[in-house]
């Protein structure tokens, strides 16, 4: 049931709206001043505040900044006798939600509380799918391999360089631009992820740049690129080595100019990028074949970080296991299964040619396939090596 506080020193409001929300079934508590609210605030967790602003010993301004720092969740809804729109202004701007005149009207008030609900729980639900992201791009082990892939991505992601990430298919490198990402300033930006070879190569430029409408014959409308939506933030082109070379061309002007020009479009578009670029192919062979630039190579690899092949740290499979099995039942609402050491070290002396991905999907099918513990028969009769 959601909560809301009331924070009004006028005792026969606090009652009114309390009536009129208790019937729309929420709970709510009061409180006669702003030090009382603070503290319910500190003690307990509401969705929504309903705060006036002309109160005695803390006005409600002071009592939103405050709160701001207590309980940054929670929507507050200003409410006040005396508003002006210089002070709903005010209000918006350190942090309300809205801004309603007493009294307040019926209907205004309760679609504002219902919108509010609305905001507290997406916030609530980026928050959570943000640690869940968080906890998928962790890197588990302890190998050296991978110790020294922490310590590349430790001293580069506070800088602006560019990072140029290669490695095996499913050895993790979306996770060390994931942490690259995390780690830099750029952390409370967005991160755009563009796959390079799942885009035909007519439409990758439209893709990066965006296009304005009527630029071809599909674009009925104008498209704001990835480029652009990453502004702030980073720009994470996945197997770069796979786009076409008039992309290349446009990219490395990008990366040259910090400016962009949409498909079919004239004006230049300045944008604040920071670029990561993986890829799976030998770069350097693939200018030698001309399939790739040598400038734009040299553009993207300010830094270069190897992500290693499961195969060269053997030594963190247990580790990952373990992991997967718990990712795995926390997926399906289960207890995590055990995995007996016979079959921990059968698993570890495989092939692992499809690295961490591949023994993922090998331990979500034992998962499946096993009773409660996952012995070295199941792993023999099911890894599918």
């Amino acid at each position: 049931m959601p909560r809301i506080l009331i924070i009004d020193d006028e005792k026969a409001i606090r009652h009114t709206l309390k009536e009129i929300l208790e019937y729309e079934s929420y709970q709510v508590d009061q409180a006669e001043d702003g030090p009382t609210g603070l503290d319910m605030l500190i003690r307990d967790k509401y969705d929504v505040v309903l705060c006036d602003i002309k109160m005695p010993k803390m006005d409600g301004i002071e009592v939103l900044e405050r709160a701001r720092i207590v309980a940054p969740d929670a929507a507050f809804i200003m409410v006040s006798a005396h508003g002006n729109v210089e002070m709903a202004v005010d209000a918006t701007k350190k942090g309300a939600y809205d801004f309603l005149q007493k009294p307040p009207d019926l209907n205004r008030l309760l679609v504002t509380v219902r919108n509010a609900l609305d905001r507290t729980k997406l916030v609530t639900e980026t928050k959570t799918l943000k640690k869940k992201i968080a906890k998928s791009s962790e890197m588990v082990g302890d190998s050296a391999a991978l110790g020294a892939v922490r310590k590349a991505i430790e001293k580069v992601a506070p800088t602006d360089a560019r990072v140029l990430i290669t490695g095996p298919n499913g050895a993790g490198k979306e996770m060390v631009a994931r942490q690259l990402h995390e780690q830099s300033n750029r952390a409370g930006g967005p991160m755009i992820e563009v796959n390079c070879a799942a885009i035909p190569s007519e439409l990758i430029e439209s893709e990066l740049f965006g296009h304005e409408k009527g630029s071809f014959t599909s674009a009925v409308k104008q498209r704001i690129g990835k480029f652009e939506q990453a502004d702030g933030g980073t720009l994470f082109l996945d197997e770069i080595g796979d786009m076409s070379l008039s992309a290349q061309a446009k990219v490395l002007r990008a990366l040259q100019e910090n400016k962009i020009t949409r498909v079919g479009g004239e004006k230049e578009i300045s944008v604040n990028v920071r670029v990561l670029a993986a890829t799976n192919k030998d770069l350097l062979q693939e200018i030698a074949d001309k399939n790739f630039r040598e400038d734009l190579y040299h553009r993207l690899s300010v830094i270069l970080i190897q992500v290693p092949a499961l195969n060269d740290r053997r030594e963190d499979i247990p580790a990952l296991i373990e992991k997967f099995l718990q990712d795995i039942a926390n997926d399906y609402g289960n207890k995590p299964k055990k995995i007996d050491a016979a079959a921990l070290k059968y698993l570890q002396g495989l092939d692992w040619r499809g690295n961490i991905r591949e023994l993922r999907n090998v331990v979500e099918r034992l998962v499946i396939m096993s009773d409660a513990t996952i012995s070295e028969a199941d792993a023999r009769a099911f890894a599918g090596k």
